[in-house]
């Protein structure tokens, strides 16, 4: 594994956590106040961060090319932030 190779892993693997983290306390604050913008808000971290999973497997464990890899990562960050925004307007 080159030294770039290793670095993008732990920053994938940062990414994850992190998104993982808001989505949770997004999702808890949605409990807490039943508000569906905070439920709505959590999904859309969460397909953000689900992106960023699929991305780094596509490109790690695939035998797709990396620039499928950054397609998908892509396109779910861009409905993932779709849905944030909803959630701010709702």
């Amino acid at each position: 594994m080159s030294e770039i190779t290793g670095l993008v892993v732990v920053l994938k693997s940062l990414t994850a956590v992190l998104g993982g983290l808001v989505t949770y306390f997004a999702f808890r604050a949605y409990q807490r106040t039943g508000a569906r913008a905070l439920r709505t808000l959590a999904i859309g971290f969460a397909i953000i961060t689900l992106g960023t999973l699929l991305g780094g497997a596509i490109d790690q464990l695939s035998m797709m090319t990396r620039q499928w890899a950054l397609v998908t990562e892509s396109s779910m960050a861009v409905v993932g932030f779709g849905v944030i925004l909803y959630s701010l307007y709702e």
